[in-house]
């Protein structure tokens, strides 16, 4: 019989922005607090105009366990997260993302290498996140786009894994992400940052089809698909990969989340 403490939702505030409560544990995912119009500072001169405004606020956040953030770009953590976020909130991320965070006065950091792991402690519950490795910049735009991860969350009971996810972070499909499987067992939800984001002429996030690689290769029961219409440089929109999807005809369901809106993350 479930616990009523193994309810697993999110709460989608645009971009990769989730508000995650994962037992007893509440996770904030790339805060992106940035209103449409405003433009995201993305390095090496690189901007990106927001298209969409958020629909989670800083004022609206409870007590946070902790936040995980994918990689240092300003569309994952902007200016407002680093003026309104408590200096001291455990923030799980890269070492370089980490090495930033402590230079704007964040002390609470947990840098992560591939497939190190990082545990949140509440009573009898554990919440084990597991860094995956990600290629966000093929080729050449490897040296200049920052380090990135995606996450394995696991809420634990008595040893026993009761919801497994992995979120991909700003990752292009690469067959090694079967590795997911392999080291962490089956997933009860995928959520893949798609946008098919354009960068220098290429594309360094998922877009639609690559996006349904990820789903044949990792066959979840749910996919959530996040991070695809909110900025000028997304060039994927979500019905590329909803289409795709549906014509490989792959198992399982994809359930998008509206800005703003709760939903469950169990089958």
């Amino acid at each position: 019989m479930a616990h009523p403490e193994d309810d697993v939702t999110m709460t989608f505030g645009g971009t990769a922005t989730m508000l995650l409560r994962i037992g007893g544990f509440t996770l904030l995912t790339d805060p992106n607090f940035l209103h449409r119009g405003q433009r995201a500072h993305l390095g090496y001169g690189l901007r990106s105009r927001r298209l969409t405004d958020p629909a989670l606020m800083p004022t609206q956040l409870p007590e946070l366990d902790g936040i995980l953030l994918s990689h240092m770009h300003g569309d994952h953590w902007d200016r407002v997260a680093t003026r309104t976020l408590p200096k001291e909130t455990p923030v799980v991320t890269t070492p370089e993302a980490a090495t930033c965070l402590s230079d704007r006065g964040f002390t609470g950091t947990a840098e992560l290498r591939a497939w190190d792991t990082h545990v949140f402690t509440r009573g009898p519950e554990t919440l084990r996140v597991t860094s995956v490795p990600g290629v966000h910049g093929p080729g050449p735009l490897a040296r200049v786009l920052p380090q990135v991860m995606g996450s394995v969350l696991e809420l634990v009971r008595d040893g026993e894994v009761s919801w497994r996810g992995y979120i991909s972070g700003d990752t292009l499909f690469r067959p090694f992400l079967g590795e997911v499987l392999e080291r962490c067992g089956p997933l009860d939800v995928v959520i893949p940052h798609l946008g098919g984001t354009k960068a220098l002429g290429l594309t360094v996030t998922m877009d639609g089809r690559q996006g349904a690689d990820l789903v044949e290769l990792l066959k979840p029961p749910v996919t959530v698909p996040v991070h695809y219409d909110d900025y000028a440089r997304f060039a994927s929109p979500l019905g590329d990969f909803v289409a795709e999807v549906a014509r490989r005809r792959l198992p399982g369901t994809v359930r998008p989340a509206h800005r703003g809106e709760t939903i469950s993350l169990r089958a």
